[in-house]
């Protein structure tokens, strides 16, 4: 009973109030997190407990199959909390990348990177008797270095994607989910409240390649000073609207705020800093059997974000920034649109669970104020290749990213200025245009609990500079469900 009064009133407080990331004071909503701290996850630590003191003696570890996770079933106490309600989440992942040919520094280096995630999800319709409603809270680490960023290219420009995708905001501790979410009305509306990314529900795509660019939501990697990807966690809201059995509409409100970038700020619950907020919808189509029977899904959004953006070619009197050497344009804010779709085409011997796969994602961007411009990405995956190896898969993609026209404008005005025209001169402003990545890896389903990914990339004209030599990598993707 405690813990649904305190629920309630963290979602009074936070829906009724305007949220700190939207306008709304997030003063009452740390308020009501630190109710529900207090009193919902007590409550759950109790009926953990209980869940752990009951059935058989934990020392007799059961023995119907094999373990689905690397540290074993607890004795069955894993088996029985999730029964009542409670799924512990403990994975690693781990790439391995050396540079093999070509790049800046053709050198052969290579660099590791890793990222521990560890959650609970909690099914609080079975622990508290609340109709289809849920918890999750998650903790992230990251470490290690990144290839990208030392071999393959000219550190002048940078490479815009990476091949280890795990690498990245920030080789720090940080809180990474703190949700919750319930629906009404038969099921039709799914509301989700908390600290969580945008790439969670809108533009999702999966993340089993290990170049960033076949990896997770696209729109975080090309859009991503407004647009947080994992592990940053935001203030936020999504409504999520079921308009008939495979459709459904999804809208929402994240915080903006900079200084979540900051490692240091991993485990913050302020709203110091905020910008502003970013504001998504997106289409959801999920066609159960659209092609011969089989599923798929495709997903059409926008997004809109409040915080002013800077102009990258312009200056405040609306003049060219490089001639100028004026402080550069401010605009109203950023946005943005994707289109994303996966579809199963065959099966193996009528197991859906194998069979070939094919993905695309497209994004578009704002001309005046992002990096990017454009984004493509194809791919395919076949599950299941060989009888003897059934959950083993391959996967194949390829990905293009082209820098704004107006960005390498500028570039190419900064060197006219400058007086320099000599790549070698370290005044020289490379001009990035258009850089492609690929990967081809098999996936080795080792254990229900490991997954080994083998790949080789190619990236063409790293940092989308021409003159720097393209780089062949080798890689390895650990995944470990601990």
């Amino acid at each position: 009973m405690i813990g649904h009064v305190a629920v309630t009133a963290f979602l009074i407080s936070c829906v009724a109030r305007p949220l700190p990331a939207f306008g709304l004071r997030l003063r009452s909503c740390a308020m009501s997190k630190r109710v529900l701290v207090s009193a919902v996850l007590p409550a759950a630590v109790l009926s953990v407990f209980g869940c752990l003191g009951t059935g058989s003696a934990m020392a007799a570890e059961q023995q119907d199959g094999p373990s689905a996770w690397m540290l074993g079933n607890w004795g069955g106490a894993r088996t029985r909390l999730q029964e009542r309600g409670y799924d512990f989440n403990i994975g690693y992942v781990g790439e391995v990348a050396g540079l093999l040919d070509g790049g800046y520094r053709d050198d052969h280096i290579g660099r590791y990177s890793h990222q521990f995630a560890a959650g609970m999800h909690m099914d609080l319709e079975k622990v508290f008797g609340w109709h289809a409603a849920e918890f999750q809270v998650s903790i992230t680490e990251r470490g290690g270095r990144n290839l990208s960023n030392v071999g393959i290219a000219d550190p002048r420009a940078g490479q815009l994607s990476s091949v280890q995708e795990v690498w990245g905001r920030g080789q720090r501790w940080r809180l990474t989910q703190l949700w919750f979410k319930q629906k009404y009305f038969g099921d039709r509306l799914d509301l989700k409240l908390g600290r969580f990314g945008e790439g969670e529900d809108f533009n999702s795509f999966p993340c089993d390649f290990q170049n960033l660019v076949l990896c997770g939501s696209q729109m975080g990697n090309w859009a991503g000073s407004v647009w947080y990807n994992w592990p940053v966690s935001q203030w936020a809201i999504r409504a999520k609207v079921t308009l008939a059995r495979d459709l459904a509409l999804q809208v929402g409100a994240y915080e903006q705020n900079p200084l979540l970038l900051d490692p240091r700020r991993g485990f913050t619950f302020s709203t110091r800093g905020r910008a502003g907020t970013l504001m998504p919808v997106e289409l959801v189509w999920s066609p159960p059997k659209l092609v011969g029977g089989l599923p798929g899904e495709y997903r059409l959004g926008y997004f809109r974000s409040t915080a002013r953006a800077t102009d990258v070619y312009l200056d405040v009197d609306g003049l060219p920034q490089a001639i100028t050497g004026n402080a550069f344009r401010q605009r109203s804010g950023k946005h943005g649109a994707w289109f994303t779709a996966q579809q199963q085409l065959t099966r193996v011997d009528g197991d859906a669970s194998r069979g070939l796969s094919v993905f695309g994602n497209l994004t578009i961007h704002d001309k005046a104020t992002n990096t990017v411009d454009g984004f493509q990405q194809l791919g395919v995956v076949y599950r299941g290749p060989f009888n003897a190896r059934p959950r083993d898969d391959i996967g194949f993609g390829v990905g293009r990213i082209h820098v704004n026209d107006r960005l390498a404008r500028q570039q190419r005005l900064l060197n006219t200025v400058n007086q320099v025209d000599t790549f070698s001169d370290p005044l020289y402003q490379p001009v990035q245009r258009t850089e492609y990545n690929a990967e081809v890896y098999y996936g080795v389903h080792v254990k229900d609990w490991l997954t080994v990914r083998p790949n080789l990339q190619y990236v063409k004209d790293p940092g989308g500079v021409g003159e720097v030599d393209s780089a062949l990598v080798l890689g390895i993707k650990l995944q470990v469900v601990l």
